[in-house]
């Protein structure tokens, strides 16, 4: 079984299209996980007539708001496939998605070196979003992907669930937001992904989501920021990236005035802090708009 996971909150007017794209697909076995965190519009009702229509499972579960990260913890603990995929609520799956994923866990379900498969993302006009240099399947770590083998833009990682559970999203109090890229790259640390060049998922990015706010939702989130790009300074990356790392390290470490314990840069890497320093002021000023 697939779970399909998708965290959401206040986008009831556009569930529905990914409702209709898993009503489509030529894969039965799979469940849909939705994890309401703390919406305040009519997404109950939404779901409640998803649910009575019973052309798919569903799992509805409702939390107080506190970010996709819990969310989408919650929603892994309760997740009964042997694979998860998260599907954003304003998203959507091509018909043949879920068969296509399953048909790759196949070759490396019993492989436990591997901790899931990748496929790729395009907008629903077809266009597939970025570029990679290979163009065959291999196994390889997210870390690979973008350090080695040149990814830009988004894919799909689609995960076995132990390995979700095995690294779940640090909660960090008062912060309701925590980068992706933090887990994927503890995770690939530990385990390579089956890679193949089909599409899995239709993405367009809407105004009003995380992506289009992002510099203020990790302003407002500091501790999970700093965490992220010390973890990423500290990975075998190219020099440049460890340095773009160290740069936006300070960029939120000047946004955290708490009195609590944060991550550390370790020795020369403190000298960029004044480059930091200005994409902060610049960060200041944007977002004062």
């Amino acid at each position: 079984m697939i779970t399909v996971l998708t965290p959401t909150y206040n986008r009831a007017s556009l569930l529905i299209n990914l409702y209709q794209s898993l009503t489509k697909q030529d894969f039965d076995d799979f469940e849909w996980v939705i994890v309401d965190d703390g919406s305040t519009d009519t997404t109950t009702d939404i779901v409640d007539k998803f649910i009575q229509e019973r052309k798919i499972v569903i799992t509805y579960i409702q939390q107080l708001n506190g970010g996709k990260h819990k969310a989408l913890n919650r929603g892994v603990k309760d997740a009964k496939g042997e694979l998860v995929l998260i599907v954003d609520s304003d998203d959507s799956l091509p018909n043949e998605s879920l068969s296509i994923i399953y048909s790759h866990y196949v070759d490396i379900k019993d492989n436990s070196s591997i901790g899931g498969v990748c496929g790729l993302m395009a907008h629903h006009d077809g266009t597939i979003i970025g570029n990679r240099k290979i163009c065959s399947s291999m196994n390889l770590s997210s870390i690979e992907m973008r350090y080695k083998y040149g990814f830009v833009g988004d894919v799909c990682e689609v995960f076995k669930t132990d390995v979700l559970r095995e690294f779940p999203f640090p909660e960090i109090e008062n912060e309701k937001f925590c980068p992706e890229a933090l887990v994927w790259n503890r995770i690939a640390t530990k385990y390579k992904l089956h890679y193949f060049n089909e599409v899995i998922y239709y993405r367009d990015y809407l105004d009003g989501g995380l992506t289009s706010k992002i510099v203020r939702i990790r302003m407002n989130s500091p501790i999970a920021s700093m965490i992220c790009y010390a973890e990423l300074n500290q990975l075998d990356i190219p020099f440049k990236d460890k340095f773009k790392a160290a740069i936006n390290y300070w960029r939120f470490r000047l946004c955290y005035n708490g009195s609590g314990s944060y991550p550390k840069l370790s020795g020369l890497w403190n000298a960029v802090a004044p480059l930091g320093w200005l994409m902060h002021l610049k960060d200041k000023r944007v977002n004062k708009r």
